[in-house]
């Protein structure tokens, strides 16, 4: 569905991507994971567009979409949570939710409101409160409820726990297990890394932007010196 190759991208005369090679391929999920700094977020943001790319190439579905602004790649089917959560604080929940709201590129409606709020019986409580109004954890439900109402067929999600409580946490990553057995590929980048491995198929490490393993999660899981090295656990 998704796949990079040899990417590059600076910021300034700072070389952050280096020749960074990635896949995801439909209906599985992959976690992405590294210290903080060693280009995580750049990879998410070059591939939706926000930073551009000096080189290399981002195809989906066998189409090079290199170089595409962010709205077109959210057209073609990607929803995306992004780090910080990204909410609209003088809207309601509700507005939050259904201004985001259509089919996906398949005419598939499956997340709906009424799903959304299913699966989030916490916000349904909250409809009609702003977003500045909401806890931490209530924003991130917000935030991807959002973006399922997209009905994506590609979720990234940036960092969807941190800082949040860990009952909060939990029933985040429940909600993703869920999301992951609807078909739906997602992208996971986390610090908890046993939690990353147990819940997608397929897991990558970077350091220092790039690559530096690559493997399904149940045998990564397996290769602790290497996983101690890149990632200090």
């Amino acid at each position: 569905m998704l796949r990079i190759d040899s990417l590059n991208t600076y910021y300034g005369d700072s070389h952050v991507l280096q020749g960074v090679d990635l896949s995801i391929p439909a209906g599985k999920s992959l976690g992405l994971m590294g210290r903080n700094g060693m280009g995580k977020t750049t990879l998410i943001r070059s591939v939706l567009g926000y930073v551009p790319a000096a080189s290399g190439k981002i195809a989906w579905n066998g189409r090079d979409v290199t170089g595409l602004p962010p709205e077109k790649m959210a057209r073609l089917g990607i929803g995306y949570v992004p780090e910080g959560r990204g909410i609209f604080p003088n809207l309601s929940v509700r507005e939050n939710l259904i201004m985001s709201a259509r089919a996906g590129v398949n005419g598939r409606n499956d997340w709906n409101f009424e799903r959304v709020l299913e699966t989030f019986p916490r916000i349904k409580e909250r409809l009609d409160h702003g977003g500045q109004q909401l806890s931490g954890g209530e924003q991130q439900m917000v935030s991807i409820g959002r973006a399922l109402m997209t009905n994506p067929e590609l979720l990234i999600l940036d960092e969807a726990t941190e800082g949040l409580a860990p009952l909060i946490v939990q029933e985040i990553w429940r909600v993703i297990e869920q999301i992951c057995k609807t078909g739906i590929s997602t992208l996971i980048v986390d610090r908890n890394y046993r939690a990353v491995l147990s819940h997608t198929d397929l897991a990558a490490v970077m350091e220092k932007g790039r690559i530096v393993l690559a493997d399904n999660s149940k045998s990564l899981l397996e290769k602790q010196d290497a996983l101690t090295q890149y990632l200090g656990v």
